[in-house]
């Protein structure tokens, strides 16, 4: 097993009973630079947590869900009190001369990540869990093809690298991870010393797309999140995250895309992307669905060539509408490695679609960092 050492957790220690009132008032966070990065065991993105190997109190799937964990004191069922989280039982030793588990003693449960990428951070909250929190938490990635089964991922012959070493953590805390592992990662194994509840799992990082794929496809989005594509800066995100704008499929409610405070000067907002790879951009998509009284009143899109490169207009300032999909058809490729959606004056879109193909050049580079990543 090959380990690398990230940062240690930002939070160890007991966590206070809860008092009552506001849940969360005690609740310890941080703002850890990681998560700039998209969520890669994001539920929307296809990430899901596959196997565990016990879920007695509370159920495995509850560590991916997107919204903050809920604590309701009055709740219980027939196994006791209803967490929302990941909860397994108390683990005990193996006679009464020794009640206590061994150092071993850990529960797990494996996620697979809605894309293949590279992990940068990993955020494991146990939000609520305040006397049954695990001692520590280690993590684990792997990279394994197509769509292995659990059992595949437990057999003696996969290699699991250590993303976050066996780290004491903090109850009813955020604890953060940075990771440098320098690999390609599809996923991951969860464990918890020697049994508690983890509340919710966060994972950072960098989609990198398998090249025969997005080849096979030939014409496909090139700044979509599960393509590649992913969100370098955004002049707002007030109300929800411009990552949002790439996201698999159409947004079903008005939170569910890119939307900006109101502006009371003469600027305008945008948004800034690196695409999968050095691409031809064919058509465009911009879509507003689900803003209604909120949504741009215009939007232009540009393509920049290289990091250094002048931004080119490919799309022209043109108007849009309430809850409307809009379709351009480009006169001409937009050759290009980064784009931007300008809107005017403020409100928000829900999706941008660029659709193309890779360049040569963009596919070549794209084929090497796939290899140097192991994929």
């Amino acid at each position: 097993m090959t380990e690398q050492q990230p940062s240690p957790a930002r939070f160890t220690g007991d966590a206070k009973p809860y008092g009552g009132g506001d849940p969360y008032a005690d609740h310890r966070t941080a703002d850890f630079p990681f998560t700039r990065y998209a969520n890669l065991a994001d539920r929307q993105l296809g990430a899901a947590v596959v196997a565990a190997n016990d879920e007695f109190f509370a159920h495995r799937e509850n560590l991916l869900l997107p919204r903050p964990a809920e604590f309701d004191p009055e709740h219980f069922g027939h196994k006791g009190k209803v967490m929302d989280g990941w909860e397994t039982r108390r683990r005990r030793g193996a006679s009464a001369e020794h009640p206590w588990p061994t150092a071993d003693d850990h529960d797990w449960a494996l996620v697979r990540l809605g894309a293949p990428g590279v992990v940068h951070g990993i955020v494991v909250d146990t939000a609520h869990f305040r006397g049954n929190y695990p001692q520590a938490v280690s993590v684990e990635g792997t990279s394994v093809p197509g769509s292995p089964s659990p059992e595949d991922l437990l057999a003696a012959d996969v290699k699991w690298t250590t993303l976050v070493p066996r780290t004491e953590v903090g109850g009813h805390a955020a604890n953060g991870f940075a990771v440098d592992a320098g690999q390609l990662i599809t996923h991951l194994r969860v464990n918890q010393h020697p049994d508690g509840g983890i509340a919710r799992l966060r994972v950072y990082g960098e989609v990198v797309p398998d090249p025969r794929w997005l080849s096979a496809l030939g014409s496909f989005d090139v700044v979509a999140l599960e393509n590649g594509g992913h969100v370098e800066d955004a002049s707002n995100r007030f109300y929800s995250s411009p990552t949002n704008t790439i996201q698999p499929g159409r947004s079903h409610k008005m939170d569910d895309g890119w939307e900006t405070r109101r502006r009371r000067d003469r600027g305008h907002d945008w948004i800034r992307y690196q695409l999968v790879a050095r691409s031809e951009i064919r058509a465009i998509e911009i879509d507003t669905a689900y803003l209604k009284g909120n949504s741009a009143g215009w939007a232009s899109v540009s393509v920049r060539d290289g990091a250094d490169g002048d931004w080119q207009e490919a799309l022209p300032r043109t108007r849009l509408q309430p809850d409307t999909n809009h379709r351009f058809v480009l006169p001409a490729p937009a050759v290009g490695t980064h784009a931007r959606v300008d809107i005017y004056p403020d409100g928000g879109i829900s999706r941008l679609r660029l659709f193309g193909a890779l360049t040569e050049e963009g596919a070549t580079g794209l084929a090497a960092r796939h290899r140097e990543l192991g994929g």
